[in-house]
């Protein structure tokens, strides 16, 4: 009982305005000092590669992008899900406000990832299992988008984008199990792998710290983005009023 009252609480756009608010700058702030220390620590501290020299540093961006890519759209599908069949307003609004952070994390993913096969497949691009789902990935998160614009009614916008993206999540075990289950020119498992990390500390740390700088940032811009759909969403609501938030045009 009590864990329905904390969910049914926190699904109220009132009550996640405020917590939202409140979580923005304690997400932001370590995530920007986790992701300038990453960086700085992959690119400057880090030694050269012993196979891929300086190229292989591009991984601290690509990388936590493409987790960060499938991390977003499983939250999405997730969120529209339970808005979909427990009809919550909100949890049409994160999925609605995830979409574009996980576009954008998409494309960075595949546009790094070129840069980085350029040198060491001698192509910009390979329909390669792994990149091929990837594409494919930043295409379900643009068709969301684009689904959703394509309605007046905000409530059809939203159960017709919901089931897309449900269908859509396939894809998300796709890109992860694509280099093992076919021939693929993408390597496999770095960090997470039996037998331990492949690589040496003064690599793997800034690596963890991009991974958990790009993932605050996630929760950060998700909560901004949330707002603003909750205004949108709760633009004739007196508890708007009440709060002396702005009001959507």
């Amino acid at each position: 009982m009590a864990t329905w009252t904390w969910f049914h609480k926190l699904a109220s756009p009132p009550h996640f305005y405020r917590i939202a608010g409140t979580l923005t700058p304690w997400l932001a702030i370590p995530a920007a000092l986790l992701i300038v220390g990453g960086v700085y620590g992959g690119l400057v501290r880090a030694p050269a590669d012993y196979q891929q020299g300086d190229a292989f540093r591009i991984v601290y961006v690509h990388a936590p992008s493409a987790w960060l890519s499938l991390m977003c759209y499983t939250y999405m599908a997730i969120a529209a899900a339970v808005g979909l069949i427990w009809r919550i307003k909100l949890a049409h609004a994160v999925a609605a406000a995830t979409a574009p952070i996980g576009a954008s994390f998409a494309f960075v993913c595949l546009a790094t990832g070129s840069l980085w096969g350029k040198p060491m497949w001698g192509t910009w691009w390979e329909w390669d299992a792994r990149l091929t789902s990837q594409l494919i990935l930043l295409f379900l998160y643009l068709g969301y988008m684009a689904l959703r614009n394509a309605f007046d009614d905000l409530q059809r916008a939203d159960r017709a984008s919901a089931v897309l993206a449900i269908v859509g999540v396939v894809n998300v075990p796709i890109i992860h199990f694509s280099v093992y289950w076919w021939n693929s020119l993408h390597q496999g498992r770095t960090v997470l792998k039996e037998g331990g990390p492949g690589m040496p500390p003064e690599m793997l740390i800034p690596l963890l710290m991009c991974f958990f700088g790009f993932t605050l940032m996630y929760g950060a811009l998700l909560c901004v983005r949330v707002r603003g759909e909750v205004l949108i969403r709760e633009r004739n609501a007196a508890w708007l009023k009440q709060l002396g938030a702005p009001r959507a045009a």
